[in-house]
């Protein structure tokens, strides 16, 4: 008989059980089991009062963020709407069918109140579970650097005074109550320009377009399985070359050592840059910045570095003519000895036409740690760091990706350098999670079926023990 489906409402259910209508194998299930949040309570205890009225709980805060991103929902409002249709998230964040959901507005309080440490410190547990299921090996630290399009209209730009354009970053950090930005360069457009809507957020240019207000999202990630180790946030003119630092100290404090090497495209291959690894100890397979800048135009038909001989005991440079170049000055400012041969015999050189088209003659540049340099970028060089970072832009870029396919990245939801670097942290995080998550899951099925296996050898050896006995009849004679 066909059945149909009533559309009755039933006025009483004494069966709803949330837990029950949650999947055992839900994202959300295994984010509860695997992510201790009591630590919430004793990272914001300082930051509420004893008096007042009562505030909603701090994890089911948390938790609302991470839904935020995880789903990638639109705004805080959708999410409030959201959660009483969604009987995953309820259960995920504690809720009773007849619980009332909060206004979106503490979400915001929340963030202000907390700040980003508490941020940083749910980043940090997830990246240790991600260390004790053998995710990371610490071998190879990949770079990269992407940038963000802020919340802030391009018709928000105002040129000013300088000082003016000063005054209202520092003012904006001081009304949010949050971390400086970074200092805008000196020169630029954006000493001058600045958003009225978002004054932390600096131009930059985005690939093919023109300049927008932007934030610069600046990442490491693990070679092995590409969890990311450390983040950065910083204004969109910032150079990510100088990021490389502070990335390398974030690594080495939560993973507790340095990887063995760094791997990076050519912004990231400056001389400071190879050598401060070189001092660590790390291998530079980060492409060198002035091996792409030789093939300029202006550079075309004429002796490379390379065609010039040094003499190290003398200190002088010996030309393709068998000229002397003697070193000059030291520039400051560039940090490297300057090297120039005799005006005379440079000007009456038959190859001049083939060394230079300066009026002063050739000139050359040595580093003071040029051995250094010499072996950092032999490494750039190498056919591992090529592959290295072959690999690199297939794991980088795919990161990237990810985090914007799925969790918003390329937007700031909210304004602020401060309120950015949440964000950042909590997409993270949320990465980082679906890697460990997925690799659990794949570890558990592969625990499940070598069990499987030695079970059904085990039962396979066991038949064949027992066939080898013969049945004993009664009528058989003793």
């Amino acid at each position: 008989m066909m059945g149909r489906q009533s559309k009755q409402p039933r006025l009483w259910s004494y069966n709803v059980n949330l837990d029950r209508r949650v999947r055992a194998d839900h994202p959300l299930r295994q984010i509860e089991r695997l992510v201790d949040m009591g630590f919430v309570y004793r990272e914001v205890k300082g930051r509420y009062g004893t008096r007042g009225n009562v505030s909603v709980d701090p994890v089911v805060i948390l938790k609302m963020m991470l839904l935020l991103f995880l789903y990638d929902v639109r705004s805080e409002r959708e999410l409030m709407r959201t959660i009483p249709e969604r009987l995953d998230w309820m259960w995920f964040l504690g809720y009773g069918m007849d619980d009332e959901v909060p206004d979106h507005s503490v979400l915001s309080k929340a963030r202000r109140r907390w700040g980003t440490g508490l941020f940083e410190r749910l980043f940090e547990r997830v990246l240790r579970l991600c260390i004790g299921a053998g995710l990371i090996d610490g071998e190879k630290l990949l770079v990269d650097a992407s940038l963000v399009r802020a919340d802030a209209s391009k018709n928000s730009i105002r040129e000013l005074p300088a000082a003016t354009v000063r005054k209202m970053r520092e003012a904006m950090g001081r009304l949010d109550e949050g971390e400086p930005a970074d200092e805008a360069p000196a020169g630029g457009t954006n000493a001058t320009h600045v958003s009225t809507t978002d004054p932390d957020a600096t131009l930059a240019k985005h690939a093919g377009g023109k300049a927008v207000p932007s934030y610069k999202n600046h990442r490491g990630i693990d070679g092995k399985a590409g969890v990311i180790t450390a983040v950065s946030t910083t204004t969109g003119a910032i150079n990510e070359a100088h990021e490389l630092p502070n990335l390398l100290g974030q690594h080495r404090e939560r993973i507790g050592q340095l990887p063995k090497a760094v791997v990076a495209d050519s912004k990231y291959g400056t001389v400071e840059n190879y050598t401060e690894c070189q001092k660590l100890g790390m291998r530079t397979h980060m492409a060198d910045l002035a091996a792409t800048q030789q093939n300029h135009p202006r550079r075309e038909g004429i002796f490379p570095v390379e065609a010039f001989g040094y003499d190290r005991c003398r200190d002088v440079f010996i030309c393709p003519a068998g000229e002397e170049l003697r070193r000059r000055k030291f520039c400051v400012g560039r940090g490297h000895y300057e090297y120039i041969a005799r005006a005379a015999a440079c000007a009456a050189c038959p190859l001049r036409p083939e060394c230079t088209r300066s009026k002063i003659g050739r000139t050359l540049k040595r580093h003071p740690e040029q051995d250094l340099l010499d072996r950092a970028r032999r490494q750039a060089a190498s056919p591992a760091a090529r592959l290295d970072r072959k690999r690199r832009q297939h794991l980088q870029e795919r990161n990237f990706a990810d985090a914007a396919n799925n969790h918003g990245f390329k937007r700031a939801r909210w304004r602020g350098l401060w309120r950015q670097r949440i964000q950042d942290l909590l997409i993270a995080t949320l990465q980082n999670l679906r890697i460990l998550l997925r690799n659990t899951s794949a570890t558990v099925t592969q625990s499940l079926a070598r069990l499987l296996e030695r079970v059904s050898t085990a039962l396979g050896h066991f038949g064949r023990i027992l066939a080898s006995f013969r049945p004993v009849c009664v009528c058989d004679p003793i």
